[in-house]
């Protein structure tokens, strides 16, 4: 059914504010209409776009979650955390990143990303790398998007160490595996 122009705005607001992780490929289905439609009516509307929606969502729910560290201060996005247990973070691989003649991601940014989401899981204000084990599987290139995935493997609150694994991968290929040994105030858990 095609609806007026106001209508489906009204629509599409309504729908976008439910779910701000509609993309405008889901949303142009849903109203019949082209994605270019959809990016237009997001434009008039002032709605960013789907990466800028997840991004504002992640910092206004995680802002008062992360302690360790300010979220700014995080590579990449944080899109899911629960202090203490596990976190997920985002990273799209832009030129910036890359190796100018063979376009491959340097590895400091891999590194970056998952040591920093290894220190935003940690629920106290106090975390630093004490030790890191890492592995890269494979070479990552330009316009990959990285997710990484942290999960706290043990806390040692006597003697103030944290274990955690962080998993990076693109699609569902793992490109990096790190082992971080994190230090905290002996007295948090």
């Amino acid at each position: 059914m095609k609806r007026n122009k106001k209508e489906r705005q009204s629509m599409l607001t309504d729908t976008i504010k439910e779910n701000p992780f509609v993309t405008d490929e889901e949303l142009a289905e849903k109203f019949t209409v082209s994605i270019q439609t959809i990016r237009l009516d997001r434009l008039e509307l002032s709605i960013p776009e789907l990466r800028e929606r997840i991004k504002n969502v992640a910092e206004k729910r995680f802002e008062d979650e992360v302690r360790s560290l300010p979220l700014e201060e995080v590579i990449g996005e944080i899109i899911d955390i629960e202090l203490d247990k596990s976190a997920i973070s985002i990273l799209d691989i832009k030129k910036e990143h890359v190796f100018k003649r063979n376009k491959i991601a340097r590895g400091h940014h891999l590194f970056a990303q998952a040591n920093s989401l290894a220190v935003a899981v940690i629920n106290d204000e106090l975390a630093l790398t004490a030790k890191a084990n890492i592995q890269f599987t494979r070479s990552v290139k330009e316009n990959e998007r990285v997710i990484a995935k942290a999960r706290v493997i043990s806390i040692d609150s006597d003697n103030g160490r944290t274990h955690v694994e962080v998993m990076s991968y693109v699609n569902s290929e793992l490109v990096f595996k790190g082992e971080f040994q994190m230090y905290r105030s002996k007295n948090e858990k």
